[in-house]
């Protein structure tokens, strides 16, 4: 059996990518805000240019994770992204799939010239914040949290 591959994301995803996130919003009780927090999803390809947003695909074509870099400050010297919408379906979850995108998407923002790193999360995404931590985010007090976010971290790379 062929494992999910990491592809880029383009417009015609937006409806799989929007249901699967939406799904594990309302599976952490987080309510989807897709007017404002969310509507980066309604232009993928627009939205994230000069970053990245990808998804994880199986060989049945199913989407079962996403994750976005959003250039927050210019490429180069202190350029800064924002690690976004960075979610495994439930079913996918356990199997490395989280470590594999995280990796990928820091690999990719050092690629890409920036040096540092900021995501903005929910304390009861309890996976995510084990797995940031092990890949050495810390707490940051910089940004201006998302209604639905109750803390920020921060990688410099």
């Amino acid at each position: 059996m062929s494992a999910p591959v990491i592809r880029p994301a383009t417009n015609a995803d937006s409806d799989k990518v929007r249901a699967l996130i939406f799904a594990v919003l309302d599976e952490y009780g987080l309510e989807p805000a897709p007017k404002t927090t969310d509507k980066d999803l309604d232009d993928l390809e627009g939205y994230y240019a000069g970053g990245l947003f990808d998804v994880l695909e199986t060989p049945e074509g199913d989407i079962i994770g996403t994750v976005g870099l959003w250039p927050m400050q210019g490429v180069g010297e202190g350029g800064v992204v924002e690690l976004r919408k960075m979610y495994l379906k439930q079913s996918a979850r356990g199997r490395g799939h989280g470590k594999r995108m995280l990796a990928h998407a820091i690999k990719r923002a050092k690629e890409l010239g920036f040096r540092r790193i900021e995501l903005q999360t929910a304390r009861v995404l309890e996976e995510a914040l084990g797995l940031y931590a092990k890949y050495g985010f810390s707490p940051s007090s910089e940004a201006a949290l998302e209604r639905r976010c109750d803390q920020a971290l921060a990688l410099d790379l």
